[in-house]
């Protein structure tokens, strides 16, 4: 009896050989695939956990201010102010209502938001503020020249009004209209001092 002759099929022997090749690349990796292992490797190994921790432990130290005194939600660390600028927490809304007038007023005295793309620290991740807020409150900046004129002129009022109290006081009637005797040359004496507010152990 005649044996048939078997015949293969060139479509199947092209796969066969196709994946051949492809066990043989998983056996034997690529050069730049083991390259790029060893660039690995080296960050890997300076990745410690507790150098990780230092780093965090130090940022969220920079954010909050002194833990000993709690959460400030306020705190601004002045170190990551720029040279030349001042920064103050402003009233933006009060029970959700905004105040456009006074933000107008805030503007015309040289306070504009500080961006947020400036320190994204101080808010959420994912870049969608613009300003840096809290509670109502809104983080904004002048130039610091501006800043401690005003405190020159804050300053300049209150020494007026302490004079303008004084001089009140020394001309008030004479002792005899409120029936009491003084024998100094004014009704009162105003004396200023300062001394030291004594802290507590506890």
């Amino acid at each position: 009896m005649a044996r048939r002759k078997m015949t293969v099929n060139p479509l199947q022997a092209a796969a066969k050989a196709v994946e051949a090749e492809i066990e043989a690349a998983k056996a034997a990796p690529a050069p730049q695939a083991e390259e790029i292992r060893r660039e690995m490797r080296p960050a890997m190994r300076e990745e410690d956990p507790r150098v990780r921790a230092a780093r965090r432990a130090a940022e969220v130290r920079a954010n909050v201010g002194d833990m000993d005194e709690g959460q400030d939600k306020y705190y601004i660390d002045r170190r990551t102010i720029p040279d030349g600028w001042d920064y103050e927490w402003k009233t933006k809304a009060v029970f959700g209502e905004e105040r456009p007038a006074y933000q107008v007023q805030l503007e015309r005295m040289g306070w504009t938001p500080v961006p947020a793309e400036r320190h994204p620290s101080y808010m959420p991740d994912g870049g969608k503020y613009s300003t840096i807020e809290r509670d109502g409150m809104i983080l904004m900046e002048r130039p610091l020249e501006l800043t401690q004129e005003a405190r020159q002129i804050e300053l300049k009022k209150a020494r007026q009004q302490v004079r303008h109290k004084e001089a009140q006081l020394n001309s008030a009637p004479g002792a005899d209209h409120f029936g009491r005797d003084n024998k100094g040359n004014s009704l009162v004496k105003v004396n200023k001092s300062y001394e030291a507010i004594p802290i507590p152990n506890d």
